[in-house]
C-alpha cells in the first residue's frame, strides 16, 4: 500500500482543469476559487457570513469556495493551477512541495493537538493502539491524521504498518463505513470525529503523538506566483483571517451552538452546532502575532513551520512514500502577510 500515492497524479492534473472555475493563466479574470476541507474553524465562520466577501470587493476578485473532501484533491488543484488557494494539512503540504507544487504557506489555521484522534468502535476489542494489528483502519490518505496515524503505529506504538489493513476513505466515508460495521477504527478530524466518538472511544490522538514526534498542522497555502502579483488581495484576505481569529479569541464563550458563528460553520461542513463548539475547544488557533514568530511562519529555517515540514519530509522518504526530502523548505512558508496582519 502506498499512502502518498494520489499525489503521483500531479504532473496529470491539467486535465482537471474543466472543472473548476479559475481566473486563467494569468489569474486575470474576476472569481477564483479557493478550496477548503471540511475543517472546523474561525476562518469558515467568516467565510459563511461574507467578511472575505465585503474585504475582498475592492481588489478586483471575487472567491468561488469550493469544498474538496481530501487534502489530495487540493493538492492536485493547486498543482493543476486551477486553484491558487487551498486548505491542506502540514503532512500534505511537505508532500506537495517536494513533489514540486509551487507554493507557500502563509496562515496557520489550527494546531491540531487532541482534534485528530484514533477512535476505536463499540465492540471491535481494540483498547489500545497494538490491538490495530490484523484490523482495519480508516483515515483519509494525505492527510495529517494518516501522517501521524504511521508515526504512531512507527515511532510509539512499534507496529508494522503491514500488518494493518489501513484502507483510504474521506471523512463521510468513514462515517458511513463506521455506521456499517465495516471498519474497527479511524483516525479523523470533526466533524466525523465527533459523530464516531457516538459509538467509539479514543485510543490516541495527534496532541499524544505529535510530543513523541512532531506536531501537526491545518495551513492555507496559496500558488507563488498568484502570491507575488496579488499583494493587495493577498494582505485583504490574510487580514480578514487575523481578525476572525481576533473575535473568536476575545468572544470565545459566546460561539455557542445558537451563535450565528457555529450556525455559519454547520452550513458551510456539516455536522451538528454542539459538535462544531466541541471541536473549537480541541483546537488551538494562533493569533497573527503567533503567525508572524518563529513559532509559526517567522523565522526562516527556524521557523516552527519548516522544521514540521522538514520532519515530516524526513518521515515520508523514510516510509518511501515519496522519493526525497528537500535541503530547504524555508522558500515554502511566506511569514510577510502574517506580519502585515499583526500590525
Amino acid at each position: 500500500m502506498k499512502p502518498f500515492q494520489v499525489l503521483k497524479g500531479i504532473a496529470c492534473a491539467a486535465s482537471m482543469a474543466a472543472s473548476f472555475l479559475y481566473a486563467g493563466a494569468a489569474f486575470a479574470q474576476t472569481t477564483i476559487v479557493v478550496g477548503y476541507q471540511q475543517i472546523v474553524g474561525p476562518f469558515v465562520a467568516a467565510i459563511a457570513d461574507g467578511r472575505f466577501d465585503e474585504a475582498l470587493k475592492d481588489t478586483g476578485y471575487k472567491v468561488d469556495w469550493r469544498q474538496f473532501s481530501s487534502a489530495g484533491d487540493i493538492s492536485t488543484a493547486l498543482a493543476s493551477g486551477n486553484v491558487p488557494i487551498g486548505v491542506i494539512g502540514s503532512t500534505g503540504a511537505a508532500a506537495a512541495a517536494t513533489r514540486g507544487v509551487d507554493m507557500q504557506l502563509f496562515w496557520i489555521l489550527d494546531n491540531i493537538g487532541k482534534s485528530e484522534a484514533l477512535v476505536a468502535r463499540e465492540g471491535s476489542g481494540i483498547e489500545k493502539p497494538e490491538d490495530l494489528k490484523g484490523r482495519k483502519v480508516g483515515v483519509p490518505f494525505v492527510s495529517t491524521s494518516h501522517f501521524h496515524l504511521l508515526v504512531g503505529m512507527e515511532k510509539v506504538w512499534n507496529i508494522d504498518p503491514r500488518e494493518v489493513n489501513i484502507l483510504n476513505m474521506k471523512p463521510p466515508q468513514i462515517v458511513a463505513a463506521w455506521q456499517r460495521g465495516d471498519i474497527d477504527a479511524a483516525y479523523v478530524w470533526p466533524p466525523a470525529l465527533s459523530e464516531i466518538l457516538k459509538t467509539g472511544k479514543v485510543i490516541s490522538d495527534s496532541e499524544v503523538i505529535g510530543k513523541e514526534s512532531v506536531p501537526t498542522f491545518d495551513a492555507i497555502v496559496v500558488d507563488r506566483k498568484f502570491a507575488a502579483e496579488n499583494a493587495e488581495f493577498m494582505n485583504a484576505f490574510t487580514k480578514v483571517l487575523a481578525d476572525a481569529y481576533a473575535d473568536y479569541a476575545m468572544n470565545k464563550d459566546k460561539w455557542t451552538a445558537d451563535s450565528p458563528e457555529v450556525q455559519g460553520i454547520v452550513r458551510m461542513i456539516g455536522g451538528s452546532p454542539e459538535d462544531v463548539v466541541e471541536a473549537l475547544d480541541l483546537l488551538v488557533f494562533p493569533s497573527a502575532e503567533e503567525q508572524a514568530s518563529n513559532v509559526w511562519l517567522g523565522g526562516g529555517a527556524e521557523s516552527g513551520a519548516v522544521r514540521a515540514f522538514t520532519e515530516s519530509a524526513k518521515f515520508l522518504v523514510e516510509q518511501k512514500q515519496i522519493d526525497h526530502a528537500l535541503e530547504d523548505y524555508a522558500p515554502f512558508v511566506n511569514a510577510d502577510f502574517a506580519t502585515a496582519a499583526s500590525k
